[in-house]
Parts: C-alpha cells; structure tokens; sequence
C-alpha cells in the first residue's frame, strides 16, 4: 500500500518548504498552559503532511516562486487538517492517534472538543489577518463543507449509499480540504482563483480517501465498521467485502488519479511535475498510464 520511504523520497523534494510551515505551526498556539502544550505536541507529531506537499509540488511543477503567505496558508491548513482529526477521535471514541494517546483519551472528550475548536479559532483569527476576503471565503466554506460530510455520515449510518452519495460524502469530508490548499496556495502567489488547481486537488483528495478505505480492507477489515459503507462494501453489495468489491474500489481509486494527472498535462516536464506522477504511482502500487 502507501510506502513510507517512497514518500519521505518524493516529499523531500520540499523539505525546505515544509520545515517553514513547521516553524509556523510551532508558534501558532500562543497560550501557555498543559493542554495547549499538548496541542502543539500533537501538531508536531509524525504527519504526511500531504496537503502541504502536494500544494508546494504544484506551485513548483507550475513555475511559481513560493512565498510566506503560502507557508501561511498551509500552516492553517494544517491547522484545520489536525481541528477535523481531534474532532473525529470523539466522534469515533478514538483513543490512539498516530501511535500516541489521542487528546480525549489524554484529558477527555470535552478539552478534546474545546481544543479543535480552538485551532479554528486560531484560523479565523490569522485569515483575517491576511486581510483577503478570498482566502477566508475558501476556507469558511471548506470548514463548511467538512461539517456538512460528517453530518451527512452520521445521519446515514447502517444505510448503504449510492455511489453518487458515498462520493459526496467523501469530497466534503476529505477532498474539499485538499481543494482549498491548492486552490488558496495558488491565488497566494498568481491572484486568481484558479479552477485547474481545485479540480488537481478534489480529485486528488477523493483518490487519497478512496485509497484509505481500500487500504483498511486490504489490512484485514473486512465487512462495514460502525455502520459506514465504504466503496470497498458499496462495490460488494452492501454485505461483506468480496474480491468483485476490491477490484471496482481499484477501478474508481485510478480513475481519480488519472483525473489528477489531467490536470498537470500542460505543465512543462520538471522535477517537481515527476514528483507529482511518482506520488500518483504511489497510491496502492498502481502505475497510472
């Protein structure tokens, strides 16, 4: 599934980058106490960063110049990235969280809450001071739309979606945020709101959950866990995971990917443009031709 060297390999690319947007989001909780300490830990524990680089590689790939409002940017999102992780681990009473105790099972359920909420408190608060209508309307809605995701598996649960609604859900809850770090990080440095850059990161965003939930079968979860369909279930009828499942959710993971790399074809061929392919060939293993 999702080779970790590979990554490492691929992202350090824009290690450079990355390192800035730590150093911002080091220094984004100003309070001083043990919970807020526990959220700059929890922060800076192991993370893909893969909004961040995916963003920085195709700001490179595009021949923009990368500048601090970008860091910024991707700091908060970030920042509202690891809000939604704090917030899911109540909702899924969660207790481990990249290999650590999660923040509810450290303190509970209610500092638990109060810190995602603070986080994005925290990026409200540093939009505005960007002082760019566009940038706090981008992210407002993707906030927006994240919310609407959840709301929209938690109503629907032990109920098997169509296709169409099992896409949906999945572009709120998990693809809208990639949208938006590409879409905010590109008007940082050209202005405008660019539709190439969305559709690069919505797609790639629907491929990268579509591969979690392919991966969480692979590893051994075979039937619906707490009531959610993923493809995977969708693809086998509802019922318990079968080889006609697996291979449909591997059809549609390449068919986002291949839509992905559309949406670099004009790039001039460069390092970071081959960064971006090898990271589609990543996922799963799979070559996208």
């Amino acid at each position: 599934m999702f080779n970790a060297e590979c990554y490492e390999k691929i992202s350090g690319i824009v290690r450079g980058d990355i390192e800035n947007i730590e150093n911002l989001l080091a220094s984004v909780v100003p309070l001083d106490n043990m919970l807020c300490k526990s959220i700059v830990d929890f922060l800076s524990s192991s993370s893909k960063r893969i909004r961040s680089v995916l963003a920085l590689l195709y700001l490179r790939a595009g021949g923009f110049s990368i500048n601090q409002e970008v860091y910024k940017i991707l700091a908060l999102t970030e920042l509202i990235h690891n809000a939604s992780l704090i917030h899911d681990d109540v909702i899924d009473n969660d207790l481990i969280r990249r290999n650590e105790q999660s923040l509810n099972a450290k303190y509970n359920n209610k500092m638990a809450v109060i810190s995602g909420d603070y986080m994005l408190g925290i990026v409200m608060k540093k939009l505005t001071d960007l002082r760019k209508i566009e940038l706090f309307e981008i992210f407002s809605k993707t906030i927006n739309h994240m919310c609407e995701g959840e709301i929209i598996q938690y109503v629907n649960l032990n109920l098997i979606p169509s296709m169409d609604e099992y896409i949906e859900k999945t572009y709120k809850k998990t693809g809208a945020l990639f949208e938006s770090a590409l879409v905010a990080a590109n008007f940082a440095v050209s202005g405008e709101i660019d539709f190439n850059a969305a559709e690069f990161g919505k797609n790639f965003g629907i491929a990268f959950q579509i591969n979690d939930d392919l991966k969480n079968v692979l590893d051994g979860a075979k039937d619906v866990k707490d009531g959610i369909y993923n493809a995977p279930v969708i693809f086998s009828g509802g019922k318990n995971v079968t080889e006609a499942g697996i291979e449909k959710t591997k059809i549609l993971l390449n068919n986002y990917l291949e839509n992905t790399r559309k949406y670099i074809e004009n790039f001039e061929n460069n390092v970071y443009k081959s960064k971006i392919l090898e990271l589609l060939e990543l996922f799963n293993g799979y070559r996208v031709d």
